[in-house]
């Protein structure tokens, strides 16, 4: 069983930086493909980005792109959301999530964090 515990949401002003976390348990790193997903209130779920198992892969939401960064690091088991310039519109429960493909869709992973809420204020 995989275990997912993210952590380092909190409130920011727009423009701010954040970065969070995902700890994952010990069978996780190099075996699955990891991702991102948020979901704003009275929102869908949505695909922020994903990194390959070996991390030569990366894949981001265009309202993402040149702002967020994804990374891994398999040694210490964490996966980590780097977010620069950030906006209201980015205000959600950020969720990671364990799979075996670099997919945008919520149903191909197959593990999931209870999530970490970021806000960020006007």
């Amino acid at each position: 069983q995989v275990q997912l515990v993210e952590s380092g949401g909190g409130l920011v002003q727009a423009g701010g930086s954040l970065r969070v976390s995902c700890a994952a348990s010990e069978h996780t790193p190099g075996t699955y493909d990891m991702a991102w997903f948020r979901q704003a209130p009275g929102k869908e779920r949505e695909f922020v980005a994903v990194i390959s198992r070996g991390g030569s892969i990366t894949d981001y939401a265009d309202s993402v792109k040149g702002r967020f960064t994804i990374s891994r690091d398999s040694a210490k088991r964490r996966l980590y959301l780097t977010m620069n310039s950030l906006r209201p519109e980015d205000t959600a429960v950020y969720s990671c999530a364990a799979g075996t493909t670099t997919s945008r869709l919520v149903q191909n992973y197959d593990y999931w964090g209870q999530g970490t809420q970021v806000t960020v204020s006007s």
